[in-house]
């Protein structure tokens, strides 16, 4: 029995956060029924780095995270419509949208209307900024969350901060909290019968996630700054060049210092009266880093590696995209999830896997990406549609 067995989430969202939400629920086993739009469906399937993909409604971005899902294509505009999305919210527990605050109260679906069809329903909002506050009705990109949440502000150094991160941080996060406050108030419900509002924002989760930083402000009245990859926390810890290839190395602890120098053959270092002390070592991190760096000369990082790993000093090889997916790490773990070649795709499908493994069976979705409303029928014969009642929705333009 899988985590999320015979939990039906509805997913109206559309592009990241709310898709990456509903993907972490398809993977431990919830029936995941994906709402779009007929004809064009959620704008991912024309984004990712292959046009043709983009053509077919099958981009790159939408296969990243819609395995696992089915396709259903309901016009909420139309009043048919709006009678067979209100039939499949009596049969799930959980409705995910990430539309502006406001849009389905407008549609007549919004939380207090369908909750009189599903009593206890659980209704997820994922918004830029949430249901309230002064940003409510601002359009939200994962770039502008960014920005606005001080992320762009301590990523980068001096010269080149603010610099976005180089992938939609805000939109990930806020779809990681999305599913994780859906499976604790899936637990409740469990336990008490009582459906609940969840309400979303990704710059919220965001900043939730920047703790560190915060609290250094809130707390020790220190402004955050961009250091680049250095580490504010200690020194040395950060990142290095070598021989080949750069390093992060933290030797974070006193006796990682110690043992670092000694494995460069730079012992003096840990006895110089400039690195003696963790605050002095931080005041004078460049110098360090350059001492450290003269040595890391005679040999590669991933020899390095090896060396100060098998003697207790983190350190790692900064890797590629293409890199990282075939490390023996991530191939042996089986991250990475393969599907056959489908009619709407001449290649097999690769997509990664949830973060986490369970001793009961590792959570992975169940099935390809769906090409747009490629279970319309099926899902409207579930519903007790007959064959003539759907041929006439079509002709509607419901579906």
């Amino acid at each position: 029995m899988k985590l999320l067995d015979s939990v039906r989430v509805l997913d109206l969202t559309n592009v990241l956060a709310g898709p990456f939400c509903c993907y972490q629920l398809a993977q431990l086993g919830a029936d995941v029924i994906k709402v779009e739009v007929p004809r064009s469906g959620d704008l991912a399937r024309q984004l990712g780095a292959d046009p043709e993909l983009n053509k077919r409604l099958m981009g790159a971005s939408f296969l990243a995270q819609n395995a696992g899902k089915r396709s259903v294509t309901i016009n909420l505009k139309n009043p048919s419509g709006k009678e067979i999305f209100r039939r499949l919210v009596a049969t799930v527990d959980v409705i995910v949208e990430n539309f502006r605050p406001g849009v389905m109260e407008r549609l007549g679906l919004g939380y207090q209307t369908l909750r009189e069809v599903k009593a206890d329903l659980i209704y997820c909002a994922i918004s830029g900024f949430g249901k309230d506050g002064p940003l409510k009705d601002n359009p939200a990109y994962d770039q502008i969350v960014q920005g606005i949440s001080g992320v762009m502000s301590v990523t980068g150094d001096k010269q080149s901060a603010p610099l976005r991160v180089g992938f939609p941080l805000a939109d990930t996060i806020g779809g990681i909290t999305a599913a994780f406050a859906i499976a604790a108030t899936l637990f409740r419900r469990s336990r008490s019968g009582q459906g609940e509002f969840i309400d979303v924002s990704m710059l919220e989760a965001t900043l939730v996630a920047m703790g560190w930083a915060v609290s250094n402000w809130l707390i020790a009245g220190v402004m955050p700054e961009p250091m680049g990859n250095e580490n504010v926390t200690a020194s040395p810890s950060g990142t290095f060049q070598t021989a080949v290839g750069h390093l992060n190395i933290a030797a974070n602890k006193q006796e990682q210092f110690e043992k670092l120098c000694a494995l460069i053959g730079r012992r003096e270092l840990a006895t110089d009266p400039r690195y003696v002390n963790r605050e002095d070592r931080k005041k004078r991190r460049y110098e360090l880093k350059a001492d450290l760096e003269s040595a890391l000369k005679g040999k590669s990082a991933e020899e390095w590696s090896n060396l100060f790993n098998k003697h207790g000093v983190p350190a790692g090889e900064v890797l590629s995209i293409p890199e990282i997916l075939e490390h023996p790490q991530i191939t042996e773990r089986r991250v990475i999830k393969h599907f056959q070649t489908t009619p709407e795709i001449d290649r097999e499908i690769a997509v990664v896997r949830a973060g986490f493994r369970l001793a009961s069976g590792d959570p992975e979705p169940v099935s390809p990406p769906p090409s747009l409303g490629a279970d319309t029928q099926q899902i409207l014969e579930e519903l007790g549609y007959d064959p003539d009642s759907i041929a006439k929705l079509r002709v509607e333009g419901a579906v």
